[in-house]
């Protein structure tokens, strides 16, 4: 099963339709869920990054593969990460990916992760990076089982 803890909410339609697309797509291969708990908004980013914290942990089971995704985490191509997930499931059959707010995500969640993944240096919006993460999460089940699916 893969989880997806993400921090706030998707507001444009093309966004969600593209979430639901890929979310229909991996449940071909596995379960999924996508947990969104409250963005704290432009608040002191000390306190807001705490109280996020607070939201994800009470959905973050210590059994699951935890994978958080930080600009400072390591980088794999689309095939790197297809082998890394398909090496994980061989001995966990959970894993559960954390999408931090705005100004990133507290350290205690960061120590409890076993991978930290990064896309890119770059910045991307949160609501768009849900869509990238699952469109990879997809293209690694393709990859895994061997069927075609675009470069």
């Amino acid at each position: 099963m893969i989880k997806i803890i993400v921090v706030g909410s998707i507001k444009e339609s093309y966004l969600k339709a593209a979430i639901e697309e890929y979310t229909k797509r991996i449940k071909k291969y596995t379960n999924i869920e996508i947990i969104e708990v409250k963005d704290e908004g432009l608040v002191e980013e000390e306190k807001a990054i705490r109280l996020e914290a607070e939201k994800i942990n009470k959905h973050i089971n210590p059994k699951d593969y935890l994978i958080t995704l930080e600009i400072e985490g390591k980088e794999y191509t689309s095939v790197e990460f297809a082998k890394k997930l398909d090496t994980i499931l061989i001995e966990n059959s959970n894993i559960t990916f954390v999408i931090g707010g705005s100004y990133g995500l507290l350290n205690d969640i960061k120590q409890k992760s076993k991978l930290h993944l990064s896309f890119s240096k770059m910045t991307f919006p949160h609501q768009l990076f849900r869509v990238l993460l699952l469109e990879q999460i997809y293209r690694a089940y393709k990859i895994n089982n061997n069927e075609s699916y675009h470069k």
